[in-house]
């Protein structure tokens, strides 16, 4: 296993085939994914999960987190997350949020994420602002030992 930096098109690939394959393919792009840095998770030359974060300053949004469906359940997507939370941490961020879906929500908690008030629907899916507040204060390490999976 293996997480490297990828180009914008390969994290388009996966995030239409997990998030919205009925949609075209445009509807996945973002008008900001030249600014954003797009992770990768590959097994052997198989990609398997991508995110994509997007860094302003002492904040940070990361977006369109997908997983192949049939490796989902695995700790692929786990994997990733922490990795992308640690370069996020390193980059000197303070603040982190992403859009979850509103049934994702258990997931991302585990991670240090807390529920916001904030509260919307795109494309008849639910989702939540779900954020955390000063870095020092989540243990990775303690993540990993709980979510060890892969």
């Amino acid at each position: 296993m293996e997480i490297r930096r990828i180009q914008k098109e390969q994290a388009w690939q996966l995030r239409h085939e997990v998030m919205w394959p009925e949609r075209e393919l445009a509807y996945v792009q973002l008008s900001d994914d030249d600014e954003g840095v797009h992770y990768g998770l590959f097994e052997g030359d198989a990609l398997l999960s991508v995110v994509s974060l997007f860094i302003r300053g002492e904040e940070a949004q990361f977006r369109k987190f997908a997983t192949k469906v049939s490796d989902q359940g695995k700790g692929y997507g786990s994997h990733l997350l922490r990795h992308m939370l640690t370069e996020a941490k390193q980059a000197g961020v303070k603040r982190i949020f992403c859009n979850a879906r509103s049934n994702k929500v258990s997931f991302y908690e585990k991670f240090g994420l807390a529920v916001t008030d904030k509260q919307f629907t795109k494309g008849g899916k639910d989702y939540v602002v779900m954020e955390h507040h000063v870095f020092p204060e989540l243990d990775l390490a303690e993540i990993r030992k709980e979510d060890s999976h892969v």
